[in-house]
């Protein structure tokens, strides 16, 4: 009982920070149709502007978990008006903007590696103590993350279902053009899509650095299982997202546990691979049909 309960404290809490991170590039693909490979170096940039707010500026932590979301937030618009806006009209953008936002995110490491250093740094926006859980010490950290993504994923749910603004984005995922023809401004949606993926970016960053450390390349590896977490819930799926990020993150867990760290990354590929080949449009993702 108490290895179960381990592993399900360890799961939950890789799996609400993985949600987070997950969620936000759901979004833009799904009105985009945009893959956005700038998105791991948002979340290098959120913990590194949580890192200087508290340290440098005297923040408190509350208020600089909220500087890094605004910062990462601006970061997402101009990504959106100085390489997706420009590519949007042009032939092949998927490919375009792929390549456009891999030399993005390079920049912006750079500009941390310059800034910080090449030196792990602590996060200073720690919880300190632990509850007892049967004979398992789950530390106050973990339970601080969970309540923070539970928190942004009830926040972004109800934006999506209540809000005017989140209809607009559900009808621009479902069907640009119809959108269009009934008054949505597409170009503002994108701007608020890459905008709030931005900020989202950045809250996933800081609860990462908080229990690892700050490094300019930090985010490469929740990107990567960011996209991992896309695919087997289905490209643009925000809510399979949700799921399959707390699944995966109880099965890189229990896999840590049972086979050891090395093997955890090749047991989510695995399973990226039966997912391909059972249902190639995802778990929660529809089949299209073309017809002609």
């Amino acid at each position: 009982m108490d290895v179960l309960i381990q592993i399900v404290a360890s799961g939950l809490t890789l799996g609400a920070m993985y949600a987070v991170a997950t969620v936000g590039l759901s979004l833009v693909y799904g009105s985009l149709n945009m893959l956005n490979m700038a998105h791991g170096a948002l979340l290098t940039l959120g913990g590194y502007i949580c890192y200087a707010a508290i340290t440098h500026a005297g923040f408190h932590p509350a208020f600089a978990l909220i500087a890094a979301a605004l910062v990462c937030a601006l970061a997402g618009l101009l990504i959106y008006l100085g390489a997706a806006l420009p590519l949007l009209r042009a032939e092949n953008f998927e490919t375009n903007i792929f390549i456009a936002t891999i030399g993005i995110g390079a920049v912006i490491e750079n500009l941390m590696l310059k800034a910080f250093g090449p030196y792990p740094i602590p996060q200073p926006l720690a919880v300190a103590g632990h509850v007892v859980v049967g004979n398992v010490h789950v530390p106050l950290q973990n339970l601080f993350i969970l309540g923070v993504a539970l928190a942004l994923m009830a926040a972004v749910a109800f934006m999506l279902q209540r809000t005017r603004m989140g209809r607009a984005i559900r009808a621009t995922s479902m069907n640009r053009d119809a959108a269009q023809l009934m008054g949505v401004r597409v170009g503002r949606v994108y701007a608020q899509v890459l905008a709030l993926s931005g900020a989202l970016a950045a809250v996933s960053g800081v609860m990462i650095s908080s229990i690892a450390t700050l490094t300019p390349v930090m985010g490469g590896d929740p990107m990567l299982k960011a996209f991992i977490i896309c695919i087997v819930a289905g490209l643009g799926n925000v809510y399979g997202a949700v799921v399959a990020a707390v699944a995966l993150g109880l099965l890189e867990a229990a896999t840590q546990y049972l086979l050891g760290v090395r093997w955890s990354f090749a047991t989510l590929l695995l399973l990226v691979i039966l997912v391909l080949i059972w249902r190639p449009y995802g778990l929660f993702g529809r089949q299209q049909v073309v017809r002609l």
